[in-house]
Protein backbone atom coordinates (compact mmCIF):
# COMPACT_ATOMS: atom_id res chain seq x y z
CA UNK A 1 0.00 0.00 0.00
CA UNK A 2 3.05 2.23 -0.05
CA UNK A 3 1.98 3.11 -4.00
CA UNK A 4 -1.58 4.34 -2.60
CA UNK A 5 -2.79 7.79 -1.02
CA UNK A 6 -6.78 7.42 0.75
CA UNK A 7 -8.95 10.20 0.44
CA UNK A 8 -12.39 10.68 2.31
CA UNK A 9 -15.00 13.42 1.48
CA UNK A 10 -17.13 15.33 3.96
CA UNK A 11 -18.09 17.75 1.91
CA UNK A 12 -21.82 17.27 1.42
CA UNK A 13 -25.04 17.28 3.33
CA UNK A 14 -27.99 15.29 4.10
CA UNK A 15 -30.84 15.95 1.49
CA UNK A 16 -33.21 15.36 4.68
CA UNK A 17 -32.74 17.60 7.35
CA UNK A 18 -32.47 16.70 10.44
CA UNK A 19 -31.88 18.33 14.04
CA UNK A 20 -28.44 15.81 14.34
CA UNK A 21 -27.16 17.27 11.46
CA UNK A 22 -28.00 21.13 11.76
CA UNK A 23 -24.18 22.21 13.55
CA UNK A 24 -22.64 18.95 12.24
CA UNK A 25 -22.00 17.19 9.58
CA UNK A 26 -22.79 13.61 8.96
CA UNK A 27 -18.90 12.68 9.29
CA UNK A 28 -18.69 13.51 12.66
CA UNK A 29 -22.19 12.21 13.96
CA UNK A 30 -21.40 9.99 17.35
CA UNK A 31 -21.86 6.48 16.60
CA UNK A 32 -22.45 3.69 19.11
CA UNK A 33 -21.63 6.02 22.58
CA UNK A 34 -18.08 6.51 21.18
CA UNK A 35 -16.87 6.53 18.09
CA UNK A 36 -17.96 9.11 15.06
CA UNK A 37 -19.06 7.73 11.28
CA UNK A 38 -15.28 9.05 9.67
CA UNK A 39 -13.89 6.77 11.99
CA UNK A 40 -14.58 3.67 10.01
CA UNK A 41 -13.47 5.21 6.62
CA UNK A 42 -10.12 6.25 8.47
CA UNK A 43 -9.69 2.97 10.32
CA UNK A 44 -10.50 0.89 6.68
CA UNK A 45 -7.73 3.21 5.04
CA UNK A 46 -5.08 2.99 7.50
CA UNK A 47 -5.85 -0.85 8.74
CA UNK A 48 -5.01 -1.93 4.78
CA UNK A 49 -1.48 -0.26 5.39
CA UNK A 50 -2.28 3.55 3.57
CA UNK A 51 -0.32 6.03 5.53
CA UNK A 52 -1.26 9.36 3.55
CA UNK A 53 -5.20 10.30 3.87
CA UNK A 54 -6.76 13.67 2.69
CA UNK A 55 -10.17 14.65 4.52
CA UNK A 56 -11.92 17.26 1.80
CA UNK A 57 -14.13 19.64 4.89
CA UNK A 58 -17.17 20.88 4.84
CA UNK A 59 -17.89 24.67 5.85
CA UNK A 60 -19.18 23.50 9.36
CA UNK A 61 -16.11 21.55 9.85
CA UNK A 62 -15.39 22.38 13.87
CA UNK A 63 -16.39 18.74 15.13
CA UNK A 64 -14.52 17.33 12.25
CA UNK A 65 -11.20 18.94 13.29
CA UNK A 66 -12.26 18.44 16.92
CA UNK A 67 -12.12 14.75 16.86
CA UNK A 68 -9.30 14.14 14.49
CA UNK A 69 -6.83 16.33 14.98
CA UNK A 70 -3.14 15.80 13.50
CA UNK A 71 -4.66 12.12 12.86
CA UNK A 72 -2.29 10.95 16.15
CA UNK A 73 -5.18 8.08 17.27
CA UNK A 74 -4.79 6.50 13.45
CA UNK A 75 -0.83 7.00 13.68
CA UNK A 76 -1.08 9.41 10.84
CA UNK A 77 0.85 12.60 12.82
CA UNK A 78 3.90 11.77 10.79
CA UNK A 79 6.69 13.82 8.96
CA UNK A 80 5.83 11.49 5.81
CA UNK A 81 3.14 11.40 4.29
CA UNK A 82 0.39 11.47 7.41
CA UNK A 83 -3.15 13.09 7.48
CA UNK A 84 -3.72 16.40 5.11
CA UNK A 85 -6.70 18.20 6.14
CA UNK A 86 -8.38 19.83 2.78
CA UNK A 87 -10.78 22.56 1.32
CA UNK A 88 -14.20 22.33 0.34
CA UNK A 89 -15.36 24.04 -2.51
CA UNK A 90 -19.11 25.60 -2.19
CA UNK A 91 -21.82 23.27 -3.34
CA UNK A 92 -22.28 22.45 -6.56
CA UNK A 93 -25.59 22.24 -8.30
CA UNK A 94 -25.98 18.56 -8.45
CA UNK A 95 -29.82 17.99 -6.69
CA UNK A 96 -28.95 14.42 -5.68
CA UNK A 97 -26.65 14.20 -3.02
CA UNK A 98 -22.57 14.22 -4.53
CA UNK A 99 -20.17 12.58 -2.61
CA UNK A 100 -17.42 12.47 -5.02
CA UNK A 101 -18.51 16.70 -6.14
CA UNK A 102 -15.42 17.15 -8.97
CA UNK A 103 -15.11 20.43 -8.10
CA UNK A 104 -13.73 19.17 -4.51
CA UNK A 105 -10.99 16.75 -5.91
CA UNK A 106 -10.34 19.34 -8.97
CA UNK A 107 -9.55 22.33 -6.16
CA UNK A 108 -7.08 20.32 -4.71
CA UNK A 109 -5.33 18.71 -7.66
CA UNK A 110 -1.85 19.50 -6.08
CA UNK A 111 -2.45 16.97 -2.83
CA UNK A 112 -3.07 14.04 -6.04
CA UNK A 113 0.23 15.65 -7.97
CA UNK A 114 2.75 15.74 -5.51
CA UNK A 115 1.89 12.01 -4.61
CA UNK A 116 4.30 9.41 -6.79
CA UNK A 117 1.31 6.87 -5.96
CA UNK A 118 -0.03 4.79 -8.08
CA UNK A 119 -3.55 4.67 -7.24
CA UNK A 120 -6.37 6.28 -4.72
CA UNK A 121 -8.88 4.87 -2.60
CA UNK A 122 -11.78 7.35 -1.82
CA UNK A 123 -14.35 7.10 0.07
CA UNK A 124 -17.33 8.71 2.27
CA UNK A 125 -17.82 8.81 6.12
CA UNK A 126 -21.91 7.81 5.00
CA UNK A 127 -21.37 3.86 5.22
CA UNK A 128 -20.54 2.15 8.54
CA UNK A 129 -18.22 -1.10 7.52
CA UNK A 130 -15.51 -3.00 8.35
CA UNK A 131 -13.57 -3.86 4.69
CA UNK A 132 -10.02 -5.19 4.11
CA UNK A 133 -9.18 -2.92 1.40
CA UNK A 134 -6.07 -4.83 0.63
CA UNK A 135 -8.47 -7.05 -1.10
CA UNK A 136 -9.86 -4.87 -2.93
CA UNK A 137 -6.72 -3.04 -3.91
CA UNK A 138 -5.54 -6.38 -5.34
CA UNK A 139 -8.42 -7.52 -7.35
CA UNK A 140 -8.25 -3.67 -9.00
CA UNK A 141 -4.63 -4.74 -9.91
CA UNK A 142 -5.36 -8.65 -10.83
CA UNK A 143 -8.19 -7.19 -12.87
CA UNK A 144 -6.64 -4.60 -14.47
CA UNK A 145 -9.30 -2.15 -14.42
CA UNK A 146 -8.96 1.42 -14.33
CA UNK A 147 -11.60 1.86 -11.57
CA UNK A 148 -13.02 -0.38 -9.35
CA UNK A 149 -15.64 0.29 -6.86
CA UNK A 150 -16.92 -1.49 -3.60
CA UNK A 151 -20.09 -2.61 -3.89
CA UNK A 152 -23.41 -5.46 -2.23
CA UNK A 153 -26.30 -6.42 -3.17
CA UNK A 154 -29.26 -4.15 -1.85
CA UNK A 155 -31.43 -5.59 0.74
CA UNK A 156 -34.05 -3.01 0.54
CA UNK A 157 -35.16 -0.32 -0.96
CA UNK A 158 -32.90 3.30 -0.32
CA UNK A 159 -33.40 6.34 -2.47
CA UNK A 160 -30.54 7.92 -0.75
CA UNK A 161 -28.03 4.86 -1.97
CA UNK A 162 -26.21 5.54 -5.87
CA UNK A 163 -27.20 1.67 -7.34
CA UNK A 164 -24.51 0.31 -10.12
CA UNK A 165 -25.84 -0.92 -13.30
CA UNK A 166 -23.60 -3.94 -13.83
CA UNK A 167 -22.94 -5.55 -17.14
CA UNK A 168 -20.41 -9.08 -16.12
CA UNK A 169 -18.69 -7.82 -13.26
CA UNK A 170 -18.22 -4.26 -15.10
CA UNK A 171 -20.61 -0.84 -14.24
CA UNK A 172 -22.43 0.36 -17.67
CA UNK A 173 -24.17 3.31 -15.42
CA UNK A 174 -25.32 4.42 -12.50
CA UNK A 175 -29.07 6.02 -11.12
CA UNK A 176 -30.37 7.09 -7.88
CA UNK A 177 -32.16 5.29 -5.47
CA UNK A 178 -31.68 1.17 -5.22
CA UNK A 179 -34.27 -1.19 -4.74
CA UNK A 180 -34.26 -4.86 -3.30
CA UNK A 181 -31.79 -6.76 -5.34
CA UNK A 182 -30.02 -4.05 -7.30
CA UNK A 183 -26.25 -3.59 -6.59
CA UNK A 184 -25.65 -1.03 -4.68
CA UNK A 185 -22.40 1.47 -4.61
CA UNK A 186 -20.58 1.65 -1.18
CA UNK A 187 -19.56 5.30 -1.90
CA UNK A 188 -15.77 3.61 -1.58
CA UNK A 189 -13.61 3.20 -5.17
CA UNK A 190 -10.10 2.83 -5.81
CA UNK A 191 -9.00 4.94 -9.10
CA UNK A 192 -5.71 4.84 -10.70
CA UNK A 193 -3.91 8.07 -9.86
CA UNK A 194 -2.97 9.02 -14.19
CA UNK A 195 -6.65 8.81 -14.57
CA UNK A 196 -8.31 10.68 -12.28
CA UNK A 197 -5.97 13.80 -13.05
CA UNK A 198 -7.01 13.09 -16.57
CA UNK A 199 -10.63 13.60 -15.72
CA UNK A 200 -10.02 16.90 -14.14
CA UNK A 201 -9.58 17.86 -17.52
CA UNK A 202 -12.02 15.56 -19.09
CA UNK A 203 -14.68 17.00 -16.86
CA UNK A 204 -13.49 20.67 -16.34
CA UNK A 205 -16.86 22.14 -18.36
CA UNK A 206 -19.36 19.65 -15.86
CA UNK A 207 -16.90 20.46 -12.48
CA UNK A 208 -20.38 20.98 -10.72
CA UNK A 209 -21.23 17.33 -10.68
CA UNK A 210 -20.44 14.27 -8.65
CA UNK A 211 -17.49 12.14 -10.39
CA UNK A 212 -19.94 9.05 -11.75
CA UNK A 213 -22.51 11.75 -13.05
CA UNK A 214 -19.61 13.24 -15.24
CA UNK A 215 -18.68 9.94 -16.41
CA UNK A 216 -22.31 8.34 -17.32
CA UNK A 217 -21.86 8.91 -20.95
CA UNK A 218 -17.75 7.39 -20.75
CA UNK A 219 -18.36 3.82 -19.43
CA UNK A 220 -17.30 2.20 -22.17
CA UNK A 221 -14.46 4.00 -22.64
CA UNK A 222 -13.39 3.71 -18.81
CA UNK A 223 -13.17 0.12 -17.27
CA UNK A 224 -15.29 0.33 -14.04
CA UNK A 225 -15.21 -3.00 -12.22
CA UNK A 226 -17.22 -3.98 -9.00
CA UNK A 227 -15.68 -5.78 -6.04
CA UNK A 228 -19.05 -7.35 -4.00
CA UNK A 229 -18.66 -7.08 -0.08
CA UNK A 230 -20.49 -9.62 1.36
CA UNK A 231 -20.10 -8.16 5.27
CA UNK A 232 -22.65 -5.81 7.30
CA UNK A 233 -23.03 -2.60 5.51
CA UNK A 234 -25.27 0.15 7.31
CA UNK A 235 -26.12 3.12 5.16
CA UNK A 236 -26.43 6.38 6.94
CA UNK A 237 -28.96 9.09 5.22
CA UNK A 238 -31.41 10.45 7.70
CA UNK A 239 -32.43 9.68 11.16
CA UNK A 240 -33.95 6.42 10.84
CA UNK A 241 -31.23 4.64 9.09
CA UNK A 242 -28.44 6.34 11.90
CA UNK A 243 -30.75 5.10 14.81
CA UNK A 244 -31.08 1.46 13.30
CA UNK A 245 -27.52 1.50 12.34
CA UNK A 246 -26.61 2.07 15.97
CA UNK A 247 -29.23 -0.32 17.16
CA UNK A 248 -28.34 -2.74 15.14
CA UNK A 249 -25.19 -2.51 17.47
CA UNK A 250 -26.86 -3.89 20.30
CA UNK A 251 -26.59 -7.86 18.43
CA UNK A 252 -23.14 -9.49 19.38
CA UNK A 253 -23.17 -10.72 16.27
CA UNK A 254 -22.88 -7.75 14.44
CA UNK A 255 -20.18 -5.96 16.70
CA UNK A 256 -18.73 -8.78 16.54
CA UNK A 257 -17.94 -8.09 13.31
CA UNK A 258 -17.75 -4.81 12.98
CA UNK A 259 -15.15 -4.82 15.43
CA UNK A 260 -12.86 -7.25 14.43
CA UNK A 261 -9.87 -7.65 16.36
CA UNK A 262 -7.84 -7.88 13.12
CA UNK A 263 -9.01 -5.00 12.07
CA UNK A 264 -9.52 -2.37 14.78
CA UNK A 265 -11.77 0.84 14.43
CA UNK A 266 -9.91 3.53 15.96
CA UNK A 267 -11.16 6.66 17.72
CA UNK A 268 -10.21 9.68 19.72
CA UNK A 269 -9.09 8.57 22.84
CA UNK A 270 -10.72 10.13 26.35
CA UNK A 271 -9.43 9.81 29.90
CA UNK A 272 -12.47 9.15 31.90
CA UNK A 273 -13.30 6.91 34.32
CA UNK A 274 -15.10 3.58 33.93
CA UNK A 275 -18.65 3.64 33.48
CA UNK A 276 -20.12 3.27 37.51
CA UNK A 277 -23.40 1.35 38.12
CA UNK A 278 -24.85 2.28 41.75
CA UNK A 279 -26.61 0.09 43.80
CA UNK A 280 -30.35 -0.37 42.47
CA UNK A 281 -29.49 0.27 39.03
CA UNK A 282 -30.94 -1.42 35.94
CA UNK A 283 -29.19 -1.87 32.97
CA UNK A 284 -30.15 -4.65 30.40
CA UNK A 285 -28.75 -5.40 26.75
CA UNK A 286 -27.27 -1.72 26.64
CA UNK A 287 -23.94 -0.27 25.95
CA UNK A 288 -22.71 1.94 28.28
CA UNK A 289 -19.63 4.36 27.74
CA UNK A 290 -16.87 5.27 30.41
CA UNK A 291 -17.87 7.87 32.57
CA UNK A 292 -21.28 6.93 32.85
CA UNK A 293 -23.15 7.04 36.58
CA UNK A 294 -26.32 4.68 36.49
CA UNK A 295 -28.87 4.84 39.04
CA UNK A 296 -31.88 4.28 37.42
CA UNK A 297 -33.27 1.96 34.63
CA UNK A 298 -31.31 1.55 31.13
CA UNK A 299 -32.66 -0.96 28.83
CA UNK A 300 -32.53 -1.51 24.69
CA UNK A 301 -29.97 1.66 24.76
CA UNK A 302 -26.49 3.32 23.85
CA UNK A 303 -25.30 5.73 26.05
CA UNK A 304 -22.60 8.10 24.81
CA UNK A 305 -19.64 9.14 27.51
CA UNK A 306 -20.39 11.34 30.71
CA UNK A 307 -24.09 10.61 30.91
CA UNK A 308 -26.08 10.02 34.24
CA UNK A 309 -29.39 8.58 34.59
CA UNK A 310 -30.94 9.00 37.81
CA UNK A 311 -32.39 7.33 40.18
CA UNK A 312 -36.50 6.73 38.84
CA UNK A 313 -35.67 7.91 35.65
CA UNK A 314 -35.97 5.20 32.88
CA UNK A 315 -34.23 5.19 29.19
CA UNK A 316 -35.50 2.38 26.60
CA UNK A 317 -34.87 1.99 23.15
CA UNK A 318 -32.97 5.16 22.56
CA UNK A 319 -29.44 6.83 21.88
CA UNK A 320 -28.44 9.18 25.00
CA UNK A 321 -25.81 11.18 23.62
CA UNK A 322 -22.66 12.61 25.59
CA UNK A 323 -23.03 14.84 28.71
CA UNK A 324 -26.66 14.57 28.95
CA UNK A 325 -28.57 13.87 32.46
CA UNK A 326 -31.74 12.10 32.71
CA UNK A 327 -32.95 13.99 35.90
CA UNK A 328 -35.03 11.10 38.78
CA UNK A 329 -38.67 10.28 37.56
CA UNK A 330 -38.20 10.99 33.64
CA UNK A 331 -38.61 8.74 31.04
CA UNK A 332 -37.33 8.80 27.88
CA UNK A 333 -38.64 6.06 24.91
CA UNK A 334 -38.07 5.50 21.04
CA UNK A 335 -35.93 8.79 21.22
CA UNK A 336 -31.97 10.39 20.38
CA UNK A 337 -31.20 12.70 22.97
CA UNK A 338 -28.52 14.93 21.32
CA UNK A 339 -25.35 15.84 23.52
CA UNK A 340 -25.57 18.45 26.69
CA UNK A 341 -29.46 18.02 27.22
CA UNK A 342 -30.70 17.57 30.20
CA UNK A 343 -34.17 15.83 30.26
CA UNK A 344 -36.06 17.66 33.70
CA UNK A 345 -37.40 15.37 36.23
CA UNK A 346 -40.93 13.56 36.14
CA UNK A 347 -40.86 14.39 32.26
CA UNK A 348 -41.26 12.06 29.12
CA UNK A 349 -39.69 12.15 26.09
CA UNK A 350 -40.99 9.70 24.02
CA UNK A 351 -41.04 9.00 19.99
CA UNK A 352 -42.46 5.85 18.57
CA UNK A 353 -40.51 2.95 17.04
CA UNK A 354 -42.05 4.34 12.99
CA UNK A 355 -40.99 8.15 14.48
CA UNK A 356 -38.08 8.72 16.76
CA UNK A 357 -38.16 11.42 18.30
CA UNK A 358 -35.04 13.47 17.93
CA UNK A 359 -33.78 16.44 20.98
CA UNK A 360 -31.02 18.81 19.35
CA UNK A 361 -28.08 19.34 20.82
CA UNK A 362 -28.48 22.13 23.80
CA UNK A 363 -26.09 25.11 23.95
CA UNK A 364 -23.40 24.51 25.89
Amino acid sequence: MEKVIGLITCNYSAKESSPLTESRPVASLPYFGRYRLVDFALSNMVNCGIRTVGMVMPYNYRSIIDHVGSGKDWDLDRKNGGLFILPGSAFGTSRTGSRFLLRDLVHNKSYFTRSSADAVICATANFVYNVDLNKVYDAHKESGADITVLAKTASEKDADVTALEVVDGRVSGTHHGVTFGETMFLDCFVINRQLLLDMFDWYAPTDYLDLFEAMSGDYGRVNVQVYNFDGYVAPIFNKRTYYRANMDLLDPRITGELFSPERPIKTKTHDTPPAKFEVGSHVCNSAVASGDRIYGSVSDSILGRNVIVEAGATVRNSIVMQGCVVKSGARVENAIVDRANVVPAGTEMRGTPEDILIKEKAHE
